[in-house]
C-alpha cells in the first residue's frame, strides 16, 4: 500500500471513467500497483486530506483504495483503462 507516499492525482479522464463506473455500480476488473487483481463493484469516490479514494465492494465486503494505487481497470462499456498521472 502506498499510504506513506505523497498522493499523485490521476488523469481527469480516468477519474471521470471511475465516476461513471460508480454511478452505474459497474463491476470492474482492477489491477493494483502491488500486483493484486480483483473483481469489485464500484461504489463511490471520496477525498480525504487531499487524497482521493475509490470505495468498492469485493465479495460483499467494502474496501477503500487510493486512486494512485490502481494501475488499470476494465469494464465492457469502457474497455481497459490504464491509469496515468495528472498533467
Amino acid at each position: 500500500m502506498l499510504t506513506n507516499q505523497a498522493y499523485k492525482p490521476i488523469n481527469c479522464d480516468d477519474y471521470d471513467n471511475l465516476e461513471l463506473a460508480c454511478q452505474n455500480r459497474w463491476t470492474l476488473a482492477l489491477t493494483l500497483k502491488n500486483g493484486e487483481q480483483l473483481q469489485a463493484v464500484a461504489e463511490d469516490i471520496s477525498s480525504r486530506k487531499n487524497v482521493e479514494y475509490l470505495t468498492v465492494s469485493v465479495a460483499r465486503e467494502q474496501r477503500t483504495l487510493r486512486l494512485d494505487e490502481i494501475t488499470s481497470f476494465s469494464h465492457r462499456e469502457l474497455g481497459t483503462i490504464v491509469i496515468s498521472e495528472a498533467d
